[in-house]
């Protein structure tokens, strides 16, 4: 049996703190060279029998167990993290990040209703002195844009949610996401494309990379005109089966679009990445 060991560690009184990043770039390297780790944890498990295990240094201060130390510990996470509520997605966990580490809001779909955007406006604003990075991370199989990409392909399924509004209020925002990578396809494939037995989950797939980076650029635009030490979004997708943080321009977090041509060029790399065009490049 395959045996894989993840062990959170308090390292004693003599242990140093973990220095934070200083800067985004730091930040964006210390979260990707954290998910390669977790990404490269089972790939050595060449027999049922082989076992791997990894250790999380736990800080002192971050869970309060300073000795003599007064008060609750102060938080000082050098990232937040906005991600989707799947359960199949622990952020701490597969960025390689103990307790303390990153500012994690987590809601279907990853979407920016003011709920997330109040709290990330808040660790903006109040964590800032430690704070470097803000990423929106997406996932493949993500529920709530396979029920948005059902929706926009079957408009009579949508009734079904008249009367749930708070369901249907995650689904109303994903759905301009999901018609934009219908149309980016159609431009690409041909109008016939909707008919490929693969169109669904090529337009799932589009939709999950839109969304992650629409939403990083209206939090970079939210980062304008703050004092925010350089404070930078970027956004990234986090594939299931691999475990690896993704973008259609390979693996790692990526700044998002900074303009229309920048989205321009962004759409004709999603429909082109190795995840989509191979999908509908047959029947």
């Amino acid at each position: 049996m395959k045996t894989v060991e993840i062990t959170y560690r308090y390292g004693g009184l003599t242990k140093a703190r973990r220095a934070r990043p200083a800067n985004a770039h730091a930040a964006r390297s210390r979260l990707e060279e954290g998910n390669r780790a977790f990404a490269d944890l089972v790939e050595g498990l060449t027999t049922e029998s082989a076992a791997t295990h990894r250790t999380i240094e736990v800080d002192l201060d971050d869970l309060g167990l300073q000795p003599g130390e007064q008060g609750i510990p102060r938080q000082r996470p050098f990232a937040a993290v906005l991600g989707c509520s799947d359960a199949r997605v622990p952020i701490e966990l597969i960025f390689n990040e103990g307790p303390n580490d990153l500012f994690v809001v987590r809601v279907a779909g990853n979407g920016l209703g003011t709920d997330v955007l109040g709290s990330l406006r808040y660790a903006i604003e109040h964590l800032r002195d430690g704070l470097r990075l803000v990423v929106v991370l997406g996932h493949n199989g993500c529920g709530a844009l396979s029920a948005a990409v059902d929706a926009f392909l079957d408009p009579a399924g949508y009734l079904s949610l008249v009367t749930d509004q708070a369901l249907r209020s995650i689904l109303d925002r994903q759905l301009i996401v999901v018609q934009t990578a219908a149309r980016k396809l159609a431009s690409a494939f041909g109008g016939t494309v909707t008919r490929h037995e693969n169109y669904r989950e090529a337009l799932i797939e589009a939709s999950i990379v839109t969304n992650a980076a629409l939403a990083a650029h209206t939090v970079q635009q939210e980062l304008r005109g703050r004092t925010t030490h350089d404070l930078i979004a970027v956004y990234g997708v986090y594939l299931l089966e691999s475990r690896e943080v993704w973008t259609p321009s390979g693996a790692g977090l990526r700044e998002p679009p900074k303009d229309l041509a920048e989205f321009v060029a962004l759409g004709n790399t999603i429909v082109g990445c190795d995840r989509i065009a191979p999908l509908l490049s047959s029947r």
